[in-house]
């Protein structure tokens, strides 16, 4: 698939590193173009399988099959709005956390989502999915905590888009939980709330934790 990543950071990082892990071609497009070339330089000298990475300016949206939205909440909701047409039939990623400064709360109303609020912003046909909120950008790039695949939870109103996005997961060698409709994403963001607020108070643990469903 061609994945699409709009951001530079951490989490950019993360899931590019997964998605050239499962053979995907990706490129990466930021508002400092220089620092998108930085980190494409940054994979390329690493061993990431049979994917190919590249920079690009923001047509890389029109060509991608999935667009990620590696920015935070309001610069995502902003962007997603701006693209208009340009994402009507492609599967959109929203992996943020509508989190106040300290941790310690959301800044969503209650009964909303970061990606309900998204899906509210984008032109009709766009195919919105929560996945990535609970996965920290260290955990991506490992794929792992203490040899467990992560789990990445996914929330969607479209089940072929959150397919799409399984397939994604499971290519990169991670665990695919699919969770339903998009209105779950209250949840998962509620969830992962929780987690950063735990890892704050412990002392941080360098952001490696991760949540994982253990069946019997």
């Amino acid at each position: 698939m061609q994945i699409a990543i709009v951001g530079s950071g951490n989490m950019a990082r993360g899931i590019a590193t997964r998605a050239l892990m499962g053979g995907h071609t990706v490129t990466i497009t930021a508002k400092d173009p220089g620092k998108a070339v930085e980190l494409v330089d940054e994979l390329r000298r690493q061993d990431h399988g049979g994917g190919r990475v590249g920079a690009g300016d923001e047509s890389a949206v029109d060509a991608a099959d999935i667009v990620v939205l590696a920015v935070p909440f309001g610069a995502a909701k902003q962007l997603a709005a701006s693209y208009g047409v340009r994402l009507s039939g492609k599967v959109l990623i929203d992996f943020s956390n509508p989190v106040d400064a300290s941790l310690d709360a959301l800044v969503v109303a209650p009964g909303a989502s970061a990606a309900e609020e998204i899906a509210g912003a984008v032109a009709p046909g766009t195919r919105v999915v929560k996945a990535f909120n609970t996965t920290f950008a260290t955990t991506l790039v490992a794929g792992e905590v203490n040899g467990t695949p992560l789990d990445v939870f996914i929330a969607g109103d479209d089940e072929a888009a959150r397919k799409q996005v399984a397939d994604l997961v499971t290519s990169g060698g991670l665990n695919p939980v699919d969770v339903g409709a998009l209105r779950h994403a209250r949840e998962l963001e509620g969830f992962q709330l929780l987690h950063m607020a735990l890892q704050t108070r412990e002392g941080g643990h360098g952001w490696a934790s991760t949540i994982k469903i253990v069946a019997p």
